[in-house]
């Protein structure tokens, strides 16, 4: 029809990079599209997912997989997060991440931070990250597609989901520890992020919702399957900031 709105054509009202960077951060499995190897078809799996610091997915994967003997032949791939709710699965927002595939080696440097990410999101992974045939790989993102409902889609670039880690080394370097005093130490802060400024069900004990990562947009909180996204309102690049930020949020919580 000559009126009918091309389908990346957002509302005027949606904030679509807002959208996309949501679902990147706190969708923990998705579907992962390879070009199978034989055939040239479209290869799908389900691999669980984290980020790196500025976005990046993250997966983990056996060499003895078929979707990783893929990526050997043709790193172009795709991975399809879908946020998870009730009713018709197509109803909730999802998310098409496009890009290239490269391995992380265990002798590069920044390896411990992405096993520690990833590992802080799926604890279970522990159990057979260590194996020799495992290893992470990270998505350099090319481009995404996001669909979430009606004249809510949008084809994005990847700096519009990315975020901007080259100002941000004292806050990766401080990462570990401070996620560490936070969940050790403010447990109840932490709970409060969950239930009184994300609005989650406050029936969980207090220490039951932890903190699994932090980058300069947002702080990332998990309890069992749970995921959940606290973005900051300003840009935080330093251990100073944060804990003045973490500390003001805490303020905000307790005063709800």
């Amino acid at each position: 029809m000559p009126d009918r709105l091309p389908e990346t054509a957002p509302a005027l009202d949606f904030d679509a990079k807002s959208a996309a960077k949501m679902l990147l951060r706190s969708v923990r499995a998705g579907a992962l599209a390879t070009i199978d190897r034989n055939t040239g078809h479209p290869f799908g799996s389900l691999v669980n997912v984290a980020t790196d610091s500025d976005g990046s997915p993250l997966i983990l994967v056996s060499r003895l997989s078929t979707h990783t003997a893929n990526l050997e032949a043709d790193s172009r791939a795709s991975v399809l997060l879908t946020a998870a709710g009730k009713g018709d699965p197509i109803a909730h927002p999802r998310l098409t991440v496009l890009g290239r595939f490269v391995q992380i080696s265990r002798e590069q440097p920044d390896e411990p931070r992405l096993r520690r990410r990833f590992l802080a999101r799926h604890p279970k992974a522990e159990l057979y990250a260590g194996f020799a045939d495992f290893a992470f790989w990270r998505l350099l993102i090319a481009s995404v597609h996001l669909n979430a409902g009606f004249a809510r889609a949008a084809d994005l670039a990847a700096v519009d989901v990315i975020t901007n880690i080259s100002d941000a080394e004292d806050l990766i370097e401080a990462e570990a520890s401070a996620i560490t005093h936070m969940n050790d130490d403010h447990a109840q802060a932490v709970q409060l992020y969950a239930t009184k400024l994300l609005g989650a069900q406050s029936g969980a004990e207090e220490g039951s919702w932890r903190v699994t990562g932090l980058d300069p947009d947002g702080l990332d909180l998990a309890h069992d399957d749970t995921l959940l996204r606290l973005p900051f309102r300003e840009r935080v690049t330093t251990a100073r900031q944060l804990r003045e930020v973490l500390a003001d949020l805490a303020k905000q919580a307790r005063e709800r």
